[in-house]
């Protein structure tokens, strides 16, 4: 298994559609006895949660949202945890909304150097 995720801070590769996360977005992972948890916020998200389990290298979560426009979403995600060669880590996601129409895949990768 994969290293823990408690205390690692990940950010999507890419933007998103407007709405959602993109670049900006960071998520402060917790991890403990098989529960995930994560705080996120930046670009169009106000501020965002996330909760599930985690088996293995797979994460099943829900996550609900607060967006600048002042709209609320939410959905449920499953994701591959990765190591990446260089020792970071790669959450491999696929996203479905459960509060509006839309699903995807995304990328996050921990972040190791400060924002500029």
């Amino acid at each position: 298994m994969t290293r823990s995720l408690d205390g690692l801070i990940l950010a999507p590769v890419a933007d998103q559609a407007p709405g959602q996360v993109g670049t900006r977005t960071r998520f402060a992972y917790h991890e403990r006895d098989g529960v995930v948890w994560a705080e996120y916020t930046g670009g169009d998200v106000v501020r965002g949660h996330l909760v599930g389990t985690r088996e293995d290298d797979r994460l099943d979560f829900r996550y609900v949202q607060l967006r600048t426009d002042g709209t609320t979403s939410s959905g449920h995600c499953v994701s591959a945890v990765v190591e990446l060669p260089d020792g970071r880590v790669r959450l491999e996601e696929s996203w479905s909304w459960e509060s509006q129409a839309g699903s995807g895949t995304s990328v996050v990768e921990q972040v190791t150097e400060p924002d500029g």
